[in-house]
């Protein structure tokens, strides 16, 4: 017979929530919206027999921006409280946008930055914008803490590098340089209903006139948010003009590998990716400049 529910835990500590899912075994589950896990459940996808939640864990809904090691977000802060937050807003503005424009209000409310990373969907908003900035991963397990680039967190669709029992306790952002700016832009079949079709991180940074560094991100196609190395190249020890991001553009376009499903065509993505990279490295110029 088919379980229909679960168990459910709710410790108080990260050592508490780490002991139980190493006592629980492989069909526990970690839940901090659980805007992302309940919704699989109900289509069948998971069959849970516990759920470890961990909303009852005193400061994993941290968010601070400290003047040495940059923004940590925690992980059970709320999208919408990402979206919102004055500090996120002036000096990560791609951040708060890519929370901004997850879903809707009411998964805004529930859902949380570390859980729609975690979900590890290709399109998933939020991973462009912090890739492109160089987050890293805080996470806790059986073996102790250790910190993981985020850019190897993604293995495929639905799979990440976390090994049994551990948790991402939250993500971290580097400080950005002088001169540098990042953009996130997105595109959506539905506007904010549907998941995005296709989504650009981009972050510049500048020496004078010049781009000294470059990073870009596309969500949603290809099987995990991937780089663009030779769109990146595109820019770099350039003088930037609308022409390179639009050639930039271009190359992503010819780098990303997107398929037809129910959200766009491979065609369109294809067109897109160019699109949303010209607009995402002229919005991150600005913001550099500015």
């Amino acid at each position: 017979m088919k379980r229909s529910g679960f168990d459910y835990y709710a410790p108080e500590t990260v050592p508490e929530a780490v002991g139980l899912l190493s006592d629980l075994g492989e069909n526990a589950f970690v839940m901090a919206g659980g805007t992302d896990l309940l919704i699989r459940k109900k289509h069948g996808m998971i069959s849970p027999n516990a759920v470890v939640a961990l909303k009852k864990i005193e400061g994993l809904d941290r968010i601070s921006i400290g003047p040495k090691k940059g923004l940590f977000i925690g992980a059970t802060a709320l999208l919408a409280d990402v979206a919102a937050h004055p500090g996120i807003r002036k000096k990560y503005p791609a951040i708060a946008d890519a929370a901004k424009n997850t879903a809707n209000v009411q998964i805004r409310n529930m859902g949380t930055v570390v859980g729609n990373l975690c979900n590890a969907s290709p399109s998933a908003d939020n991973a462009p914008a912090l890739l492109a900035l160089g987050a890293t991963l805080s996470i806790a397990g059986p073996q102790g803490d250790r910190t993981l680039a985020l850019e190897d967190f993604f293995i495929g669709p639905g799979l990440t590098a976390l090994n049994p029992a551990e948790i991402v306790t939250g993500v971290t952002v580097p400080l950005l340089p002088p001169s540098s700016g990042a953009a996130y832009v997105h595109l959506s079949a539905r506007g904010k209903v549907d998941c995005s079709a296709v989504c650009v991180g981009a972050h510049v940074e500048l020496q004078g006139r010049k781009v000294s560094k470059a990073r870009l991100f596309v969500g949603a196609c290809a099987p995990i948010p991937m780089r663009a190395p030779r769109a990146e190249k595109a820019v770099m020890r350039k003088v930037f003009t609308e022409k390179l991001a639009e050639k930039a553009g271009e190359t992503a376009s010819a780098e990303a590998l997107p398929i037809t499903d129910v959200r766009a065509s491979q065609d369109y993505r294809n067109s897109m990716v160019a699109v949303m990279t010209k607009r995402a490295l002229l919005l991150a110029h600005k913001r550099a400049r500015s």
